[in-house]
């Protein structure tokens, strides 16, 4: 669907506030006391459900989470039952170890890959799921960030790392380029002077210039990376159920579009949100100082 299209659907969609509500509405947790619960068992990841955080983990540490088809498959299904669990808030994905989050695509599978199977989604559609998803995402990198498994993050609303982080699209040295989305979404987030910088260059990047170009938005030491992943859950859980949902679609569809589009979609969006039990509540929480109660 071309850019303006999707803006002028998603304004049409907004513009409907009870179809939205009824269409996007997720029940809210107000005083959750949720332990982990286990889910179904996977071959490449691991996924639980923590609190209001569906953690799911990239798990192949002997192949630097190379990510493999395999590996995709399983986390579209993981993607997916975060997206229809209610006590799931927030997705977040790492990876097992300490020494890579993804190294990339695995390189054995590229090898033998054709027109037609370059042609598939493959990285560039789950990334797209992940974007287009109603649930915040975060990515929680430790190690090694390169090609496929950068466009794994890429895809997710935000992501912190360790200082043993290090970022790089390497493609270049194998004759190839991205195609899971880095041409694309890196320079909407570094800018294109770095997005062509890292994409040409193909050299890697440490976690301090990550953090001063914004690929990253927060350092912390290893040891502290899944807290940190978890208070960040428990802080956007915190939030009204529809507010970082919208919040997401009106950053996500409103650069697809222009300036103009993209206003006229944030005024529908608040309008609508304007119309819910949640605004009140919100705003005589605030006034009376207590902690909200939003509508279930």
């Amino acid at each position: 669907m071309p850019a303006l299209a999707k803006v002028d659907y998603a304004l049409h969609a907004i513009a409907d506030k009870q179809q939205v509500l009824q269409t996007i509405c997720i029940e809210p947790r107000i005083h959750p006391v949720f332990k982990e619960r286990q889910t179904m068992a996977y071959q490449f990841i691991r996924y639980q459900v923590i609190d209001s955080l569906g953690l799911i983990t990239l798990n192949r540490p002997d192949k630097l989470n190379a990510v493999s088809l395999g590996m995709l498959d399983e986390l579209h299904l993981a993607v997916n039952a975060a997206e229809r669990d209610e006590q799931v808030r927030v997705i977040g994905i790492t990876g097992a170890g300490d020494k890579a989050f993804a190294a990339g695509s695995d390189l054995a599978e590229v090898k033998d890959r054709d027109l037609k199977k370059a042609l598939e989604p493959i990285v560039q559609g789950l990334a797209e799921k992940l974007e287009r998803c109603s649930k915040v995402s975060i990515a929680a990198i430790n190690g090694i960030c390169f090609g496929g498994g950068l466009e794994v993050a890429l895809g997710c609303d935000l992501r912190l790392a360790t200082p043993n982080a290090t970022f790089a699209t390497p493609e270049g040295k194998l004759g190839i380029i991205p195609g899971g989305g880095a041409t694309q979404r890196l320079p909407r987030l570094v800018g294109r002077a770095w997005a062509l910088e890292m994409l040409i260059m193909g050299e890697p990047i440490d976690a301090d210039r990550a953090l001063h170009i914004g690929l990253v938005t927060r350092l912390v030491e290893s040891e502290d990376l899944l807290p940190e992943l978890s208070r960040m859950a428990e802080h956007i859980s915190a939030f009204a159920p529809l507010v970082p949902q919208f919040m997401k679609a009106m950053v996500n569809y409103g650069m697809e579009g222009s300036s103009a589009a993209g206003l006229a979609m944030e005024k529908f969006a608040q309008s609508a949100l304007c119309s819910t039990a949640d605004k009140e509540e919100g705003l005589s929480a605030f006034l009376e100082k207590r902690t909200p109660v939003w509508n279930k």
